[in-house]
C-alpha cells in the first residue's frame, strides 16, 4: 500500500505520520508531500527516512491512497488530479465537506456508504466528528429535534502560529498574532471567519455537517464556537432535545459500548472529561450526563477529544483502514 501525505510537515501531517505507525497502518511506501520549501526534507517512518516531494510529484508516483491535510485550497486543485490518476483521497480540509457528490465520512456512523467508485472522501470537521460521535447511538434511539452547542476549543485547531502565540504571551515576549486578541488568559468567541448569518463558519460547520453525517436535515442545531487557551483537545457543552423520553443510566450504558466512546462520569469522584487528560488518545470522551429539567426530553452532556486525533488524523486513518479491509481500493 503506497501512501501519500500531503501536507506531511504541518500539524495534522505530522499526527497522521504518527498514526499511521502506531496503528500499523500497511504503508509499504510513504510519499510524504508538502510546499516547494520543503522539498527533498527526509522525514522519519518506521525507521526509514523518506523525502519531502511535489504534489505534481506525488501524483506521477500513483500512491494508493492520499491523506490530505494542506488547506482547501491546495485540496480543490489537487485532489481531482489525484483521484483523475486513480487514486483516493481521504482529504482532511473544508473543500468537499458539503459537496453533495462526496461523502462526508465518520468510520463508527457512516463508512458503509463508501464505494470503490469514491475517489474523494471527506474527513468532518474536528468539532463535528467529536461531537457526532456521541450524538449518532442516541439519535438513533431517541431522535433527535434539537441540539444546541457550545464549544471550548483548542488552539491547535488554528495551527502552529497560533501555539507559538500563546507560547509567546505566557513567556511575557512578543510575537506573531494568529488571533486579533490576546489568547492567554482569555476565551475568544470567534473560530474561523464571520458569516453573513452572524455566525462564524466553524459554528455553520457544526449544523451543516452534523446533519449530512446524521443523514437527518430536521435536526435543529445553532452553535457558539470558542477558542480557550487549551492545547489537548476541543471541548463541547452539548444540549439535546429528543422526541422521546429516556432513562440517564441508559444514556451512558448506550455511549460506553459505542466503540471509539468513552464514559467519564461519576460526580461522586469528580470523574469527568477534560482536554488535558484526552491530549494523545483517540477515543471521544463523554461526561456530565444529566437531565435538563427545562425542556421535555432534554439532556446536557459534555464532550471531549482531541482534536488532532479522533478530530483529524485518526479519523482519516480509519478511513483508510475501511476502504483496505473491504477492498474498495
Amino acid at each position: 500500500m503506497r501512501v501519500a501525505v500531503v501536507g506531511a510537515t504541518g500539524m495534522v501531517g505530522t499526527v497522521m505520520l504518527k498514526i499511521l505507525e502506531e496503528r500499523n497502518f500497511p504503508v509499504t511506501e510513504l510519499i510524504p508531500v508538502a510546499s516547494e520549501r520543503s522539498i527533498g526534507k527526509m522525514l522519519p517512518f518506521k525507521g526509514k527516512d523518506f523525502p519531502v516531494v511535489g504534489l505534481a510529484t506525488a501524483v506521477e508516483m500513483k500512491p494508493d491512497i492520499a491523506l490530505f491535510s494542506a488547506g482547501g485550497s491546495t485540496s480543490l486543485e489537487w485532489a481531482p488530479k489525484f483521484a483523475n490518476a486513480g487514486i483516493t483521497v481521504i482529504d482532511n480540509s473544508s473543500a468537499w465537506r458539503m459537496d453533495a457528490t462526496k461523502k462526508l465520512v465518520v468510520p463508527e456512523i457512516n463508512a458503509t456508504s463508501l464505494t470503490k467508485e469514491d475517489k474523494i472522501i471527506a474527513n468532518p470537521n474536528c468539532s463535528t466528528i467529536q461531537l457526532v460521535m456521541a450524538l449518532a447511538p442516541l439519535h438513533k434511539k431517541y431522535k433527535i429535534n434539537r441540539a444546541v452547542i457550545s464549544t471550548y476549543q483548542s488552539i491547535t485547531g488554528t495551527g502552529v502560529k497560533a501555539v507559538r502565540q500563546l507560547e509567546n504571551e505566557y513567556a511575557g515576549e512578543k510575537g506573531e498574532m494568529a488571533y486579533p486578541y490576546p489568547i492567554h488568559r482569555n476565551a475568544i468567541p470567534h473560530c474561523d471567519v464571520f458569516q453573513e448569518n452572524g455566525y462564524t463558519k466553524e459554528e455553520m460547520k457544526l449544523v451543516n455537517e452534523t446533519q449530512k453525517i446524521l443523514d437527518d436535515r430536521t435536526i435543529a442545531v445553532t452553535a457558539t464556537a470558542i477558542r480557550i487557551p487549551v492545547v489537548g483537545g476541543h471541548s463541547e457543552s452539548v444540549n439535546l432535545e429528543f422526541d422521546n423520553d429516556f432513562n440517564e443510566n441508559d444514556i451512558r450504558k448506550m455511549l460506553n459500548d459505542t466503540p471509539g466512546v468513552v464514559v467519564q462520569d461519576n460526580t461522586d469522584t469528580n470523574t469527568y472529561p477534560m482536554p488535558i487528560y484526552a491530549e494523545g488518545k483517540n477515543d471521544v470522551f463523554v461526561g456530565r450526563i444529566r437531565r435538563d429539567h427545562s425542556r421535555e426530553n432534554a439532556l446536557n452532556m459534555w464532550v471531549v477529544a482531541d482534536n488532532l486525533r479522533k478530530g483529524a488524523a485518526t479519523n482519516a486513518v480509519q478511513i483508510g483502514e475501511y476502504l483496505i479491509d473491504n477492498n474498495l481500493i
